[in-house]
């Protein structure tokens, strides 16, 4: 039995403004690249590093919301949900690599300086600090109702930080001649992606295997649940993550005698719902007897079950549309 569970997607309005950011995006990117090898300038790669980060972030976006429409198979019961997650790990993986390179090329700069143009330097990040403010508005409003495009917003948000520092190092070579503080720029840069592409790639493994969703107690859930009227126990429990914001939970269910199984799944569904934002469950309701293997319970089906499930795909091991009975 499935509750009245909201599979909407991101609209074609978001996805049209996550586009138009996305070519905005990509386009800078090869001119800040360009600029910063043509003028000699550590802190535009780094900047650009940067935002190759925001233009896969964006096509990651762009991706997932074209890709999940696609209906599960039965070589996919998943369906495609969890392709943003493997592109958020290579993105991860990718990132690491690009800070390392600009970390020990700073290293370089700072044994042997380089000179710096520096107002060429300071016009291009002028530029993509414009071009960030544009696909900033073009995706503030559709990331209060969309955690996909609310990621691409933060990305593109946190770039705009990045062109404002290349901009400061910029007067200040300009101002004093210092060369050394591109490369002091383009080290602030590395070492502030550094952290928040760990934090990527760690919450993209945990989505992988399976782990506990961040922000939900696996503890305060089972406290929950058995607070529920007519639960006496609830064992087998487990919560994961399809894909960001797609929670999933199983469970066995230890129910009073008397208790009618539409009306306790449909109130099992509401607290996970409201306490949790879990709306793709399935429980196996089982009677006080038949939930102590050790005492030898055998379920007999000639009594009749009860049972619930939704549409949502399930982990190996977990049939869908699992039944509990009565001994």
């Amino acid at each position: 039995m499935g509750a009245g569970h909201n599979h909407a997607l991101p609209s074609e309005g978001n996805e049209r403004s996550l586009s138009i950011a996305l070519v905005l995006t990509s386009a800078f990117l090869v001119a800040e690249l360009a600029a910063g090898l043509w003028f000699n300038s550590l802190a535009l790669i780094a900047d650009a590093a940067h935002m190759f980060t925001d233009a896969t972030a964006l096509a990651i976006a762009v991706a997932a919301i074209r890709i999940a429409r696609r209906p599960a198979d039965a070589k996919r019961s998943y369906g495609y949900h969890r392709f943003e997650i493997l592109a958020a790990a290579f993105n991860a993986l990718l990132l690491l690599g690009v800070a390392g390179y600009i970390l020990f090329e700073a290293w370089q700069r700072f044994r042997a300086p380089a000179e710096v143009h520096s107002t060429a330097m300071l016009a291009v990040a002028v530029l993509g600090m414009i071009v960030n403010l544009i696909s900033m508005r073009l995706l503030r409003g559709g990331s209060e109702g969309s955690l996909n495009v609310k990621g691409a917003y933060l990305e593109v948000w946190s770039d705009l930080l990045g062109s404002i520092g290349v901009i400061v190092g910029a007067i200040v070579i300009r101002l004093t001649g210092w060369n050394w503080v591109d490369t002091l720029v383009a080290v602030g840069i590395g070492l502030w992606v550094l952290p928040r592409t760990w934090v990527l790639l760690k919450e993209s493994l945990n989505v992988l295997l399976e782990g506990t969703p961040e922000g939900i107690d696996v503890d305060e859930v089972v406290r929950v649940m058995r607070a529920v009227d007519g639960v006496e126990g609830v064992h087998d429990l487990h919560v994961w993550a399809l894909t960001s914001g797609k929670n999933n939970l199983t469970a066995h269910v230890v129910h009073a005698e008397g208790v009618q199984a539409a009306m306790l799944i449909n109130s099992l569904q509401d607290v996970l719902a409201n306490r949790f934002h879990i709306q793709h469950t399935t429980f196996q309701l089982e009677r006080p007897a038949c939930a102590r293997a050790a005492d030898g319970c055998v379920l007999d089906e000639s009594h009749g079950h009860a049972g619930a499930h939704d549409d949502s795909a399930h982990p190996p091991g977990h049939a869908h549309g699992a039944r509990g009975g009565t001994a």
